[in-house]
């Protein structure tokens, strides 16, 4: 029989660092509190006194998503303020595609020992999203499991729920021929392709995260750890003065497997290549690492982090709006009627 008295720190779990962890984040989950937000971090559940006096027939929409193999730059570069924003974005960005405003969101981090100063990065890099999406961080959960992650390492996922009007409510049933496809933007990489991004530049190229890359003006791994746009607040102001018919997040899949999402049956989206700007970091990985092209378009945004879907009377309008916010947009295709997918011209 052991004599000595075992601990759960002796397990490898310290109670008292997620103690500081809770006490470290608060300042930053009050930070992003809406009117709507009822308890304080700490209880069993969070509360939110939804205002349904706003709405006729609300509707809610949920999204939840991870951030993915780009954790592992992350952790080369021993950087974690800027991931925690694309854990929120990769969330709501999915929401807005129905046209919802998003209201609050939570996290889950996991890791094989609690570091409180990391965790309440992670948290700031969040609490920094929520506030970019116009959400409330009202709640999440940090598991501290040894021996199941390796040393420094961690993963979370994330949890966003927002409202809409059920008129108003986006889900392509408007799209018809004739309609304009209008690009947003994108940040560069965004979250999505790090597996074939890290097999590209370590394995094939055997580049180093601190290599200066002179196409992107900085180091390796700054330009992947770029955080990925969050789109919330402008397209809510482009649904306040346009009919918005359908919203693409292109993420994971790129333009073939995400535009499609946002039609109907018997329309057909065809995307004018060359009608918007290819970040360098596409052509870099294209041309460096020998990628071909339909895998290009196949993994990544290739610069487009979002699309609208909208009559072709409106969509001039809709790209001086979004430039007017700071936005990139381009008119990059257009609706036909056919068979639901899409053609890359």
């Amino acid at each position: 029989m052991n004599e000595k008295r075992v601990t759960y720190k002796d397990a490898g779990v310290d109670i008292n660092a997620g103690y500081e962890v809770v006490k470290r984040i608060k300042a930053h989950a009050r930070s992003t509190y809406r009117p709507e937000v009822i308890t304080d971090l700490g209880s069993f559940g969070a509360l939110f006194a939804f205002d349904n006096r706003k709405y006729k027939e609300p509707i809610l929409v949920s999204g939840t998503d991870g951030v993915g193999t780009k954790l592992k730059i992350a952790f080369l570069m021993d950087k974690h303020d800027t991931v925690g924003l694309d854990l929120v974005a990769y969330c709501v960005n999915d929401i807005i595609c129905q046209g919802a405003e998003p209201l609050f969101f939570l996290d889950y981090l996991a890791t094989g020992k609690v570091k409180p100063e990391v965790i309440e990065t992670l948290v700031a890099g969040i609490a920094r999203g929520c506030k970019e999406a116009g959400c409330a961080l009202i709640g999440g959960e940090t598991a501290e499991m040894p021996g199941f992650y390796d040393q420094g390492e961690y993963d979370m996922a994330g949890f966003a729920v927002g409202v809409v009007e059920k008129k108003n409510a986006i889900d392509g049933s408007k799209v018809k021929p004739g309609d304009a496809l209008v690009g947003i933007k994108s940040t560069g990489l965004q979250s999505s392709g790090y597996s074939l991004v890290r097999k590209v530049v370590f394995d094939i190229l055997g580049l180093k995260v601190n290599d200066y890359i002179e196409e992107f003006g900085r180091s390796l791994g700054e330009e992947l750890l770029e955080p990925t746009r969050i789109y919330a607040r402008q397209l809510l102001k482009i649904q306040e003065r346009f009919d918005v018919h359908g919203i693409a997040n292109i993420s994971g899949g790129g333009l073939p497997e995400n535009l499609p999402r946002a039609i109907v049956d018997n329309t057909r989206v065809i995307v004018q290549k060359g009608t918007w700007e290819i970040h360098p970091v596409f052509k870099f990985l294209q041309e460096r690492g020998g990628v071909d092209e339909d895998e290009m378009y196949n993994t990544f945004n290739m610069g487009v982090g979002m699309v609208l879907i909208v009559s072709g009377e409106d969509a001039d309008g809709v790209c001086r709006e979004l430039k007017a916010m700071g936005e990139e947009a381009y008119i990059i295709g257009q609706v036909v009627a056919g068979e639901r997918g899409i053609d890359l011209v």
